[in-house]
């Protein structure tokens, strides 16, 4: 089956040597404020929405969840880098006699420190805090667990109302394939995932997703994490998700878009943590927001192309450095090789 998902990539940075590009990251972005398209670079791309989705996968289950603790209702909306802490939290939402119920792949933690001497879990997985909040909603809606991660069960078809609610009640998947953990996920376009990102600023408060994020962001990535820093970072106005891959997407609260704005970035070689970051630098450093630059490039200095910012906001531009004034530049020599040629 071929599908037409009318790509067209565009680059969004390039990473260069002494003014040469010698690495161009190509992408595509999506500004929506309500359900208007702000702005759009790279096409509109067809992509699946991975674990982008969660605040919406976990909205099935915010009436029967509501009673979880904070931390609890955090890692529902993860995608953890399965350390202590993670696991710790992951746990605490079944009985140990449910925790085999769980189907997320065997797995070793996403970030790793050292040489790990540890057979693979189900619960290092990534996605295991999400899959045992819908275990724990399943059972309080009376819905079997056996088979959650099928696309005919009940979750799944409760989910896709949650995106119909948005995206209008006629609004249809062009593919639905399997997720890295097994869970169904659904092929939508760049600019129908900024809308959803930007639904979820103007319904804020319309359930607990909001404040799980922004109460404890280290339980939805984790350390150096670049959704938990931008959460971090932005003093409750902004919530972040990676999702593989290559997406991250943005709900943000800003006095310019009283209808929300979402903005969403789609890496075009895959999931690219440091790529995103400078892109998600400028989007948020336009917008007023103070966020920090990744760790320094090796000898290479990134620039954003312009045309990933609207254009009423592309004269800040040059107010944001994407390396910092510490940085040495390390690029070149503090003299001109021509001049032993």
């Amino acid at each position: 089956m071929s599908i037409d998902s009318q790509e067209h990539w565009v680059p969004l940075v390039d990473y260069r040597r002494n003014g040469v590009a010698e690495c161009t990251i190509h992408g595509s972005i999506a500004w929506v404020s309500g359900k208007k398209l702000i702005h759009s670079f790279g096409g509109n791309v067809l992509c699946y929405g991975r674990s982008m989705m969660k605040p919406y996968m976990v909205k099935v289950f915010s009436h029967e969840l509501e009673d979880l603790s904070w931390d609890q209702k955090a890692i529902a909306v993860s995608s953890h880098n399965g350390d202590t802490e993670h696991l710790r939290v992951v746990r605490s939402i079944l009985s140990e006699s449910e925790i085999g119920l769980v189907q997320t792949p065997l797995s070793l933690p996403l970030m790793q420190f050292g040489e790990q001497k540890r057979r693979p879990r189900r619960l290092y997985h990534s996605c295991s805090g999400e899959h045992a909040a819908i275990l724990a909603g399943c059972k309080k809606k009376g819905w079997s667990r056996v088979g959650y991660v099928w696309p005919h069960h009940e979750f799944f078809q409760a989910y896709l109302k949650q995106v119909q609610g948005v995206l209008g009640s006629d609004w249809q998947p062009k593919v639905i394939a399997k997720d890295g953990c097994g869970l169904p996920t659904m092929s939508m376009t760049t600019v129908e995932l900024a809308k959803l990102y930007a639904d979820l600023v103007t319904k804020k408060n319309n359930d607990w997703v909001w404040e799980a994020m922004i109460r404890h962001p280290d339980l939805v990535g984790g350390f150096n994490r670049l959704d938990s820093t931008i959460m971090k970072s932005c003093q409750g106005k902004v919530i972040a998700k990676e999702g593989a891959d290559g997406l991250l997407g943005m709900a943000i609260e800003h006095p310019d878009f009283p209808d929300g704005l979402g903005v969403v970035i789609k890496v075009a070689h895959g999931w690219d943590m440091r790529a995103s970051w400078y892109v998600s630098r400028f989007v948020l450093g336009v917008l007023g927001f103070d966020f920090r630059n990744p760790y320094p490039l090796e000898r290479q200095k990134a620039y954003i192309v312009e045309d990933c910012i609207p254009p009423r906001y592309r004269e800040k531009i040059k107010s944001i450095q994407p390396w910092d004034d510490w940085d040495p530049d390390r690029d070149r020599w503090h003299f001109s090789p021509t001049e032993f040629m």
